[in-house]
């Protein structure tokens, strides 16, 4: 389980251009891919295999708009990652169940979606995502909770949106040792970076599979980057990711 925080603050943070090399990349991977946000434990890689079917339940207004950032947002990583992720009409068609909700009703989705253990770190959250795993550490469901007015009370409707749908293609890890990345919730990031979108390429990399662990992503994430180093993806990764549909939107 993740969620967004509440109250950015300043951190040391790395050169603009830092984040490209090789070593700065493998380390921030491990750190978002290997760990998660509430807990000390070791983590293999996670990953979906199967289609991400998308649910959106609206318990509030602006409906066309918030499905159209949803959608905006599915379109981008399914571009990134080259997995399929679609927008369905009925729940029973869904393996992501995405509730827009309102602030008073924040815990009790948390609690119903989520269940106890998930509901004991609402508090100091903006919005929530978790997902499921089988025994191969394949993800099979995943849920995203986000509270419309309390969002928007903290200029991050569009930050919730982007960032709990990414985490729960397994990237679930917030750090401030990833920068820039709107994994890193001490920093202003609202869309993806160039950072990002490797981190996003490596997950779904087909030499990266569910189940393995650091030792074992080591090679292939190696072998990778430094193809992506030689063909320019990384050097041009800053300039790919703003073809989203998200980022004229939002005036870049």
């Amino acid at each position: 389980m993740f969620a967004a925080q509440t109250t950015p603050a300043l951190s040391h943070i790395a050169k603009p251009a830092a984040w490209q090399s090789s070593l700065y990349i493998r380390q921030a991977f491990s750190e978002v891919a290997l760990k998660n946000e509430y807990d000390k434990a070791k983590h293999r890689i996670r990953k979906w295999y199967i289609p991400v079917r998308v649910f959106i339940e609206h318990q509030v207004g602006d409906r066309a708009l918030h499905t159209q950032l949803v959608q905006m947002q599915l379109t981008h990583l399914a571009e990134i990652t080259g997995h399929d992720m679609q927008l369905v009409d009925t729940l029973a068609d869904a393996n992501l169940h995405l509730v827009f909700t309102r602030q008073s009703l924040w815990a009790s989705e948390v609690m119903r979606l989520m269940g106890v253990n998930s509901a004991q770190n609402v508090h100091g959250s903006v919005c929530m995502g978790k997902f499921a795993l089988n025994s191969k550490s394949e993800i099979e469901r995943a849920w995203v909770i986000i509270p419309v007015d309390q969002a928007q009370m903290h200029g991050k409707l569009v930050a919730c949106v982007v960032e709990e749908i990414t985490q729960v293609l397994g990237l679930p890890n917030d750090s401030e040792k990833v920068f820039p990345s709107i994994f890193n919730d001490k920093t202003p990031q609202d869309l993806l970076t160039g950072l990002d979108l490797i981190l996003l390429k490596l997950l779904y990399n087909s030499s990266i599979r569910a189940g393995m662990t650091a030792a074992e992503i080591e090679s292939p994430v190696q072998h990778l980057l430094k193809q992506w180093q030689g063909d320019g993806t990384i050097a041009n990764a800053d300039k790919i990711v703003r073809q989203g549909q998200l980022y004229p939107l939002l005036g870049y």
